[in-house]
């Protein structure tokens, strides 16, 4: 098991990864900075907010874990 710190950092860390590639495409399809930067903004944080959850339910699930 592994604590909610542990799992809100790497949920940081994927969610910058994301956030730089969700950038780059955003600036492609749009040919806008702030366009494609707030597309990707928005992207990042609901993207965090869901990975922190998604985690923290897993981690009530005991099936599949090697005991």
């Amino acid at each position: 098991m592994e604590t909610r710190q542990r799992t809100v950092v790497k949920a940081v860390l994927w969610n910058l990864i994301g956030l730089a590639t969700m950038g780059g495409v955003g600036l492609l399809a749009t040919g806008s900075v702030a366009l494609g930067g707030g597309i990707a903004l928005i992207n990042t944080v609901l993207g965090l907010i869901c990975y922190v959850l998604y985690e923290r339910l897993w981690q009530r699930i005991g099936w599949g874990r090697d005991r």
